[in-house]
């Protein structure tokens, strides 16, 4: 293994002979300067591991050197000795990058501290992640085989997307490998667990049951309008709960969380339904029987979330609500800025509703394009995908300005998304609905053990567009493909993010409250 090779300039050098001794024996390869001019000469030569910089020398500053070597060599870690603690200085030698900033006399056990924090920083990451990783392994896994209520998978659910992200920060590509496989045990029993109690929860008389996608509005957005402080209600098409928390990360210090729940998609975890019965109140029968001019069929080429803002408008009626509000789709940064451009009136709101459409058109183009699948080739990278967009979207600059007011904010989404993996045949007529994810049909022949059917989709709350339609859904990582040329659809659609099936990514979402800092 190669030797960490480090620099020390200082121009009394001979004064700190034992550190370098020190370092020596610990195994650090130390190279030694007097001034900053041979500094310079000595990084154009070699390449070093890490600098460390007296501020006061004679000649070229440590400052003044700092800013040279990063003109030279922008990636080497530089660590900055002074004896003096004016503010000033510190804010010089922040502003010029440095990776730490010590005050003499140091100690040696100080100077071995900044060299690994900022040189091994990756490898002590990794060992320390991998540790309390298996220290938990154990417990994920009791946790799993217990689990027996909709909160018991929430637990779960947010112990692994923890996991998940931790994990990030490792090396160790086996320790991701074992994770995807106990994320894949949670999810066949998650399967079980919800094929079991779905239909329950569905029963009005029904006491115990998460938050399902209707009673959304009433029972994590109304709560939370108070007068005076106007709410924004932020939907973000197909968000999953780690991709929430990859945007959370960028409001830490301008917002605070309330409130950070976890609520159950209805089924199919697609936007023609969850999303519409989001902003209805209603499950999707109930739309298509009551407000039939407001529902389309899967079979129809009409757009099937055109009637968003008709949907809730019916709602507040029906629940006998006054609220000023308004209500925007976003689906272009163009569309997003003269949005942005309303702020002041829509502070005049008690609820404005904003709808974003950019995860879900980057979950499409993943799929059908090359280079998009190329980005986002992984859940890592997915997120980080979305984190960009976030960070440069209008909407982050809408919450930057909106945390100056005295506002409300709460964000969700309709579905989630899964990276599907396992082909299942499925033969249907022309008329069978063209998910992944789910079908519905007349004339479905498949694998009764490889789906989870409703052959009576009205005590699911959905509709049919024939007597003897039926809805099949996909379970865990699996997609469904038709017979016909299976095996050029099922490789061209392995590896893709596809929705409207069972699993945890799909189903659990999140519903945050947060205000300004």
């Amino acid at each position: 293994m190669r030797k960490i090779r480090i620099l020390w300039t200082d121009d009394e050098i001979e004064a700190l002979k034992p550190h370098i001794f020190f370092l020596r024996d610990k195994g650090y390869e130390i190279d030694i300067c007097y001034s900053g001019t041979d500094t310079l000469d000595l990084v154009k030569q070699n390449p070093y591991d890490l600098i460390f910089l007296d501020e006061n020398m004679p000649g070229l500053s440590g400052i003044e050197t700092l800013r040279l070597i990063k003109e030279i060599r922008n990636d080497i870690p530089v660590v900055m000795i002074t004896k003096h603690e004016e503010e000033g200085i510190m804010e010089a030698a922040i502003g010029s990058e440095i990776s730490d900033y010590l005050i003499k006399p140091v100690k040696p056990n100080q100077i071995l501290l900044a060299i690994k924090r900022i040189t091994e920083q990756r490898r002590l990451i990794t060992e320390k992640t991998t540790t309390n990783y298996q220290q938990e392994f154990s417990r994920i896994g009791n946790m799993i085989s217990s689990a027996r209520s909709f909160t018991d998978w929430t637990e779960v659910y947010r112990k692994l997307t923890f996991w998940e992200s931790e994990l990030e920060k490792s090396t160790d590509p086996g320790m991701g490998e074992i994770l995807r496989t106990q994320e894949n045990d949670a999810n066949n029993a998650f399967v079980r667990y919800l094929t079991n109690s779905y239909q329950s929860w569905l029963d009005p008389d029904t006491t115990e049951k998460p938050v399902l996608s209707p009673s959304l509005f009433s029972k994590k957005i109304f709560p939370n309008i108070e007068s005076g402080k106007p709410l924004f209600f932020i939907l973000i098409d197909n968000l999953r709960f780690d991709q929430w928390r990859t945007i959370a990360t960028e409001l830490a210090g301008i917002y605070r969380i309330i409130d950070e729940d976890i609520y159950y998609s209805i089924l199919p975890t697609a936007t023609q339904y969850s999303r519409n019965a989001i902003f209805s109140g209603l499950m999707p029968s109930a739309i298509a029987a009551i407000l039939p001019e407001l529902w389309v069929d899967d079979d129809d080429e009409e757009g099937k979330n055109n009637f968003e803002e008709d949907l809730f408008r019916y709602q507040l009626t029906r629940k006998g609500l006054r609220y000023k509000w308004s209500y925007h789709k976003i689906t272009s940064n163009q569309e997003g800025r003269k949005v942005n451009d309303r702020i002041n009136q829509m502070l005049d709101n008690d609820i404005n509703i904003l709808v974003y459409n950019f995860v879900d058109m980057l979950s499409h183009a993943r799929t059908e394009f090359g280079l998009i699948r190329d980005l986002a080739n992984d859940e890592k990278a997915y997120r980080s995908l979305t984190r960009s967009w976030f960070v440069h979207s209008p909407l982050f600059d809408l919450l930057t300005t909106l945390a100056a007011h005295p506002v409300r904010i709460v964000f969700s989404t309709d579905h989630g998304t899964i990276r599907v993996q396992n082909p299942i045949k499925v033969v249907g007529d022309r008329k069978t609905s063209s998910n992944l994810r789910y079908k519905m049909g007349r004339n479905l022949d498949y694998n009764p053990k490889q789906v989870f059917e409703l052959k009576f989709p009205e005590k699911a709350g959905l509709p049919k567009t024939n007597l003897t339609s039926k809805y099949i859904f996909a379970l865990n990582k699996d997609y469904l493909v038709y017979q016909n040329n299976f095996n050029y659809y099922a490789g061209y659609f392995k590896d893709t993010f596809q929705h409207g099936g069972i699993s945890m990514q799909e189903i659990l979402l999140p519903v945050v409250c947060l205000e300004p800092v």
